[in-house]
């Protein structure tokens, strides 16, 4: 019987020269398929500047890719090369609703002052160095949308993937004079200024799910075959920083696949994160879904070899069939000693990239009834 299993990386234009060539792409995706990965998530929108030449963001904002790339195509790239030697390709939105790190907003929000997203004290909505654009726009929905429908329109890709950045906005924000206005109509009050207030919270997460219904729909009408990923935070960490209420997703079958990013750089807090995600948002239903982000390098770190097995390992035990490893330049470090590791061991046997049909087994298995904690926890939602 073939092994079925997610083995995926992130390939990024930051801290990494992959995407600089068509050479180097070539060797990459040799690499990679001679390691056992089966499936590669490109960068396709960081920094306000897509990395495909895009007609949307030329005919608004009058640059179509990002100027290192101009006069090539390297989303296109990737997917001939990647195809090359039976890798999948899911085009990954970094940037998701973003318009700026540390730029004051940067040529979107230049362009489109508009789309600024405001914290309660009508600033520019930042945090963590980003600046935002205002994810509860319908303006600034569509053209996310539009971005994404592009990408599936015109490249033979597998799916599309958001992140902590798609759906996603800083609770902090809210704050603009349509959301305001749309709040006030429904609750007869204006916004509270507690930004952690639970009803706020639910209302606006609600409608960040609601943009990532309509993208899921949307994506699906262009060809139902395609994967519709998400690489949220961690729940419900992310739910109350970022308003990514990815239970409510996962219960509403509007993602395909989820890749929580469970970056701890020590193994003890991956496993206790990993049993409590399983415990608390996962049912038999859904975890076939599941394939965590795991942080194989940032910076200076690097994961250990002994804390990459141990990860794959407990993935394996709690009968999570795969991972997505942030990012592809961990590989490479000190003599491709991970990657050696990986085909040598845990991903000798090749595995299959799992298909729509394999994803969604669980939902014919006797589901698993929710948790008292979950049940109790959704009644606390309610009440407040």
């Amino acid at each position: 019987m073939s092994l079925i299993e997610t083995r995926g990386i992130w390939l990024t234009n930051t801290d990494s020269k992959v995407l600089r060539s068509k050479q180097r792409i070539a060797e990459a995706m040799d690499f990679l398929a001679e390691t056992g990965f089966n499936v590669v998530f490109p960068v396709v929108w960081n920094q306000g500047v897509t990395l495909y030449p895009s007609q949307i963001m030329q005919q608004i904002f009058g640059v179509a890719i990002n100027p290192s790339f101009i006069g090539r195509d390297p989303l296109r790239e990737v997917i001939v090369e990647a195809r090359r030697v039976g890798l999948k390709v899911i085009p990954w939105f970094e940037y998701g609703f973003a318009s700026s790190y540390n730029s004051n907003g940067g040529m979107l929000l230049q362009t489109k002052p508009e789309w600024a997203a405001r914290d309660r004290n009508g600033k520019l909505l930042q945090k963590n160095g980003f600046e935002w654009m205002n994810a509860l726009d319908p303006q600034v929905q569509e053209f996310m949308l539009n971005l994404v429908l592009e990408v599936v329109n015109n490249y033979d890709v597998d799916g599309i993937q958001g992140d902590d950045r798609l759906p996603a906005l800083p609770a902090e924000g809210g704050y603009d004079e349509g959301t305001i206005a749309l709040y006030r109509q429904q609750f007869q009050q204006n916004p509270p200024q507690n930004h952690q207030d639970r009803q706020w919270l639910q209302w606006r997460a609600d409608i960040l799910t609601e943009f990532l219904a309509r993208l899921y729909q949307q994506v699906k009408r262009v060809n139902p075959n395609l994967i519709v990923s998400m690489s949220p935070n961690i729940y419900d960490w992310g739910f109350k920083e970022y308003l990514q209420d990815s239970v409510t997703w996962l219960n509403r079958g509007i993602v395909d696949m989820i890749h929580p990013q469970i970056y701890r750089r020590d193994f003890l807090s991956y496993k206790c994160i990993v049993n409590r995600l399983i415990t608390e948002q996962f049912t038999d239903a859904t975890l076939p879904k599941l394939a965590p982000g795991i942080l194989m390098k940032l910076g200076a770190y690097c994961i250990t070899p002994e804390h990459l097995i141990k990860a794959i390992e407990c993935n394996r035990k709690r009968g999570i069939k795969g991972e997505v490893f942030f990012f592809y330049e961990g590989l490479g470090e000190n003599d491709r000693a991970l990657a050696k590791l990986l085909r040598n061991g845990i991903y000798a046997q090749s595995a299959s990239f799992p298909t729509l049909a394999d994803l969604n087994a669980g939902a014919g298995n006797s589901r698993r009834s929710l948790s008292l904690w979950q049940k109790l926890e959704r009644f606390l939602r309610n009440l407040f």
